[in-house]
């Protein structure tokens, strides 16, 4: 592409379509009286579906894609299922403490045993759930344990017995159990991508966000509490918890009063990631791709590979639940030096309560088992079973991102328009990380801009190379593409934004200057407006009469629009858990117009949050210290315009 390109003539575009029209949310009808809080999901090979719920029941449906599907009870009596899997005959789920196999040996349709395939320690504590299994190619199973809370240090991960906070492995015969990797806080979405085993992990304390995880035994992917057990002689790696506290400061800290103190963000201190930690501690594995929280989601869930021939142009990528936000975003894997890393997007929003189990039908259509009960999350309903459905017609959307030494070569499901995306102005990247702290979450830190100084389109429009400066090693790019438009349509990306984690640099040939475009219609416009004003200036420029100084006029603070403050909302998170007129993770912001709080008294809240006023609410909101004083004013203003 020469570098030398005419200026866009302006084209009106036809409306977007939006994530809907290509993807369907149905419904699926259960008896009256069923709670289907879904832990687990399961397509069994005659294409009927085991559902497993959290109250402990498990149902198998018949003709589960018809309008009438047929539920059947199949057992019932367990503890807090949270998963499912089925093989050779039989049902297999993790219960709080164990691994159980059901089977209907007189062929009645009901389990009539209920077999411990193996069982690991409890302490009790509510928040001991386990997850699994996940079927490895050989037949043997996966299964995660959660961390308990601690007693008066209540935030803080605790592995109170052995192999809370670690992955575990199961023999297929069930003889033995083997600890595989640890640091695990709130596993709850195993996968199993082309034979090998991921996760995905939520944001919590020493999780600045959630993120998805390539899991190799030996592994220690972040969270100190389970490194309690690594000197029992089964366990695959011998780092100790004071590794990690000699690098990071675990903030254990008393009050006069004696009582711990629970760490918070501090703004403008001197900070650690978990890349700069893991020089000292080889053992400690980075994400994969990192799931900025509050954007991707902020309780990611089940990892679920798309088969190669569904859902059109995403076949072989990765779908990853959130049960707070009630979505599902798309995840895109490559392996670079030896190591995955990749980009996530956006993909469907809007199910009707929290998106925790995911499984694909016979006829390409996507199961989705849902729950909110002690979690919160976006949506109406506190539990469902519902299925999303594609209508064969193709978004227009970035299918990849790949690596490149010099910038990335994004990939479309459409051809693109050839002007929009060879004008630099179309694109903007910028890259963040998170802090590697004791804290529950991470603001993000060091952002920076990355210029994007050229750009080269494929000869067919479905590929463009960008050139891109600044980029760096271990962080996350946010990649946008407001500007680049679909050839026939002129239609805009459905998610014009994706976030790569780039953690190496491929070898490979970088692109030379001469050969890209590096037109930029945003500056040309800038340059020549600045121009006119120059030109005007210079033109009338008379000598003026002074005139009598204008008496003082009295202004009165203007409110901000929501367009003003939507993208404040995006960058704080605040948007992730609150919706302006209903209910979600967190109070409405009309709601919080009611209480009539000043906008100075706002921003204190914003600061240091009281959830005692709010306890209709599971979820505490944490205290927001990194939010600019005139941002937080802005925000508060908006929610009170809405009184």
């Amino acid at each position: 592409m020469s570098a030398a390109v005419t200026q866009l003539t302006p084209v009106h575009a036809q409306e977007t379509p939006k994530e809907e029209d290509y993807f369907r949310i149905m419904k699926m009808s259960a008896p009256e009286g069923t709670l289907l809080e879904v832990g687990g999901l399961t397509v069994l090979p005659n294409g009927d579906l085991g559902v497993a719920t959290r109250r402990g029941d498990i149902f198998i449906v018949e003709n589960p894609t018809s309008r009438r599907p047929f539920f059947r009870k199949f057992a019932s009596g367990l503890h807090e299922v949270l998963g499912l899997a089925y093989k050779d005959g039989a049902l297999y789920c993790a219960q709080r403490g164990e691994l159980t196999k059901l089977t209907d040996t007189n062929m009645d349709g009901k389990a009539d045993v209920y077999e411990t395939v193996y069982a690991w320690p409890i302490s009790g504590h509510y928040h001991e759930y386990s997850f699994g299994p996940k079927l490895a190619p050989d037949g043997s199973f996966f299964v995660s344990g959660n961390v308990a809370f601690g007693n008066e240090e209540w935030w803080r991960g605790e592995s109170r017995v052995p192999w809370r906070g670690w992955m575990m492995h199961i023999s297929a015969d069930g003889s033995t159990l083997e600890p595989w990797a640890t640091g695990m806080r709130s596993p709850c979405g195993l996968g199993m991508i082309n034979g090998e085993l991921f996760y995905t992990e939520n944001q919590g304390d020493w999780m600045g966000s959630g993120g998805v995880w390539h899991v190799r035994k030996g592994d220690f992917v972040g969270h100190p509490a389970g490194l309690r057990w690594t000197d029992q002689p089964n366990s695959p790696l011998k780092l100790k918890a004071e590794q990690i506290y000699a690098q990071v400061d675990e903030r254990r800290i008393k009050n006069e009063q004696g009582r711990y103190i629970k760490p918070e963000n501090r703004v403008n201190e001197e900070f650690k990631t978990m890349f700069d930690v893991k020089k000292a501690i080889p053992e400690l594995r980075l994400p994969a791709v990192w799931l900025p929280h509050g954007v991707l989601g902020i309780s990611n869930s089940e990892m679920l590979a798309i088969p190669d021939n569904y859902f059109g142009p995403f076949g072989g990528q990765v779908l990853v639940g959130d049960q707070g936000q009630s979505k599902i975003m798309r995840v895109v894997l490559e392996k670079v030096k030896g190591e995955y890393q990749g980009v996530a997007f956006d993909f469907r929003s809007n199910f009707q309560s929290g998106v925790l189990r995911m499984a694909w039908a016979k006829d390409g259509s996507l199961f989705v088992g849902e729950t909110n009960r002690g979690w919160g999350s976006a949506g109406d309903a506190n539990e469902g079973l519902q299925r999303l459905v594609w209508n064969n017609r193709v978004p227009f959307e970035m299918r990849t991102v790949k690596a490149m030494p010099d910038g990335f070569e994004i990939e479309f499901t459409l051809p693109v328009d050839k002007k929009s995306a060879a004008d630099l102005a179309s694109y903007s990247v910028e890259s963040f990380i998170y802090k590697y702290h004791s804290v529950y979450g991470s603001p993000v830190v060091n952002n920076e801009t990355c210029e994007v100084k050229g750009v080269k389109v494929s000869d067919d429009g479905y590929k463009v190379r960008i050139i891109v400066d600044n980029m760096r090693q271990y962080y996350i790019h946010n990649i946008t593409l407001n500007g680049v438009r679909e050839r026939d349509n002129f239609y805009s990306l459905v998610h014009p934004t994706g976030y790569y984690t780039l953690n190496n640099f491929p070898d490979g040939a970088k692109l030379s200057m001469s050969g890209v475009s590096t037109y930029n219609s945003e500056k040309e416009a800038k340059a020549k407006a600045e121009a006119e004003a120059k030109a005007a200036a210079a033109k009338t420029k008379v000598a003026a009469k002074p005139k009598a100084p204008a008496a003082p006029v009295k202004t009165v603070a203007k409110v901000p629009t929501y367009e003003e403050v939507k993208p404040l909302l995006a960058k704080f998170t605040c948007s992730a858990c609150h919706n302006a007129d209903k209910k979600q993770v967190g109070p409405a912001f009309r709601d919080i117009a009611k209480r009539n709080y000043s906008n100075e008294m706002m921003v204190k809240l914003i600061y240091n949050p009281n959830p005692e006023n709010w306890p209709g609410y599971a979820t505490e909101m944490p205290p927001m210290p990194q939010v600019p004083r005139a941002d937080a004013l802005k925000i508060a203003g908006w929610i009170n315009s809405l009184k």
